[in-house]
């Protein structure tokens, strides 16, 4: 027979073991055991690590009730139940459902918050600000990867898939949810204004001309629920629209047509569009050609065609300034015909005219000659 010294601190719980055998736990102090013939074996256990990871703690849990009551904080869920574990009232684990453990009672104060997840997935308002930002804290929260935390933003929302089917829509705000027994998925939906681009889309007009158009468009959700219940995707459901307006208002028009009015087109796209987006929940705020590409050749007979036109509008010019020069100058004829004076101011007006194109001018004869002799009308 043997005498054992066991020292038990203040800070820690032992376990002892006789063959094996769970016997009793030791309270801190010392303890003389006597084996005899048997084995003891004494575990040792820290108190600032609460949970109890050991292979005897089905058995404490089923044959020794009075034990775990005593010494330890018991936490059994079934398959839906989770349950919050904080230490001294900072929450620091999330316990999946079927969770069975022990945690011992002493240094820290253990307590579990035991949720029912049975009939609704989504976490109370007080979990949901207790799982706010648990990566800034110094100890970081077990467990989260059972749990999908959403951030909807002020201008949008939040439509939740439940195992493939859509259980609700989320206004702004905080929300968690419980993973465990079930697939959610939360998608994020931006209720502004949002542009949709339908670039380089070949389409022959009806006088067999091939255009290339780019299409700018605008448009938001007015119905979340409406659009992704009835559409699988909103946003290409869109574009496939828009291209179809497109072709419906190029497609039955002429070359001239468009040219004359690009409006039109903006025109005819928007009313039928929207017409078809009521009923999804979309709607079309604004449609705007941004580019009418034309071909090479037809680029060069376009041009040609302006270049004839401004060419016949410079000639009715031309012709006009040219008539309005010869009636002045009839007008004038007629003037001088009737009035000597207007005549002979006529006269000295062109010899000034010539006189400034010559260099040097010999007089003979006085000035009466230079002004009867040098230009002289009959």
């Amino acid at each position: 027979m043997k005498i054992k010294r066991v020292t038990v601190k203040k800070n820690e719980r032992g376990l002892l073991l006789r063959n094996g055998d769970f016997e009793r736990v030791l309270q801190p102090g010392t303890h003389w055991l006597f084996d005899g013939m048997d084995q003891l074996r004494v575990e040792l256990f820290a108190q600032e690590q609460p949970a109890f990871t050991h292979a005897l703690v089905d058995y404490l849990m089923a044959k020794e009730p009075e034990v775990v009551t005593a010494e330890f904080v018991r936490v059994e869920l079934n398959e839906h139940q989770v349950g919050l574990r904080s230490e001294n009232g900072v929450l620091v684990e999330v316990l999946p459902p079927a969770t069975r453990k022990l945690y011992w009672k002493g240094l820290v104060d253990v307590r579990v918050e035991v949720i029912d997840i049975a009939d609704s997935a989504e976490a109370p308002a007080s979990v949901v600000a207790r799982l706010v930002q648990t990566q800034l804290r110094q100890r970081a929260v077990q467990g989260l990867a059972g749990v999908l935390q959403v951030q909807v933003p002020e201008y949008g929302a939040g439509i939740v898939w439940i195992d493939g089917k859509i259980a609700r829509v989320l206004g702004p705000g905080s929300y968690a949810f419980w993973k465990f027994n079930r697939n959610v998925v939360v998608e994020l939906v931006d209720l502004r204004l949002q542009a949709v681009e339908v670039s380089g889309q070949e389409i022959l007009t009806r006088d067999k001309v091939a255009l290339r158009l780019n299409l700018s468009a605008t448009w938001r959700f007015t119905d979340v629920l409406a659009a992704y219940t009835r559409l699988a995707k909103p946003a290409e459901h869109l574009y496939r629209e828009l291209q179809l307006g497109l072709r419906a208002a190029v497609g039955t028009r002429s070359l001239d047509d468009l040219l004359e009015n690009k409006r039109v087109i903006d025109e005819v796209v928007t009313a039928q569009v929207r017409s078809k987006l009521s009923a999804y929940g979309l709607e079309l705020d604004g449609v705007g050609v941004k580019d009418i590409v034309l071909p090479g050749e037809m680029k060069t007979i376009l041009a040609q065609v302006v270049e004839a036109g401004k060419s016949a509008e410079a000639n009715v010019i031309r012709r006009r300034e040219e008539t309005a020069a010869t009636r002045s100058l009839l007008n004038t004829a007629k003037v001088m015909e009737d009035n000597p004076v207007a005549l002979r101011l006529k006269e000295l007006e062109t010899l000034e005219r010539v006189a400034e194109r010559i260099d040097k001018i010999s007089v003979f004869g006085g000035l009466d000659q230079v002004l009867n002799g040098l230009v002289k009308l009959r």
